[in-house]
């Protein structure tokens, strides 16, 4: 009840950023700055957010007549050969991402982009490599 509840919450959260940012881009006739973005990100933000929560109730609702489908797919969650393969996958998208990631910022800080737009991007990137470098000094000490 309690997973059905928020992901009900999660619906309305999601409608109300997509009608938001479809009511902005209406209503705004010459948008400046932060303007220019904020009507399209909350069209994102609400088609994901609206996506999830509804793909949830979605998903609730059809197995819920089903306590053996169910019960299968709890197994298949905590399944350790499961477990093992989406760590993996999760590793190697992650080894390939550091160097795409940074041939992306490279080639937008050659386009010209403006500074700051390079900066968010080089931050982002460095805080998902300290984040990496983290856990891996962290779980060699205790392994």
């Amino acid at each position: 009840m309690k997973r059905q509840f928020r992901n009900v919450g999660f619906v309305i959260i999601g409608l109300m950023l997509l009608i938001s940012g479809l009511a902005l881009v209406k209503l705004l006739s010459d948008p400046h700055g932060l303007l220019l973005a904020l009507p399209y990100v909350c069209i994102g933000l609400g088609c994901g957010i609206f996506g999830h929560g509804m793909g949830e109730l979605i998903s609730q609702k059809a197995i819920k007549n089903h306590p053996d489908i169910e019960k299968q797919i709890e197994i298949d969650k905590k399944d350790e050969r499961n477990i093992a393969i989406a760590r993996r996958a999760k590793a190697k998208a992650y080894d390939i991402m550091i160097p795409v990631f940074g041939a992306f910022l490279l080639t937008v800080a050659l386009m010209g982009v403006d500074l700051i737009i390079v900066l968010l991007l080089v931050s982002a990137y460095l805080f998902v490599v300290f984040y990496g470098l983290y856990y891996r000094v962290k779980y060699d000490r205790e392994m």
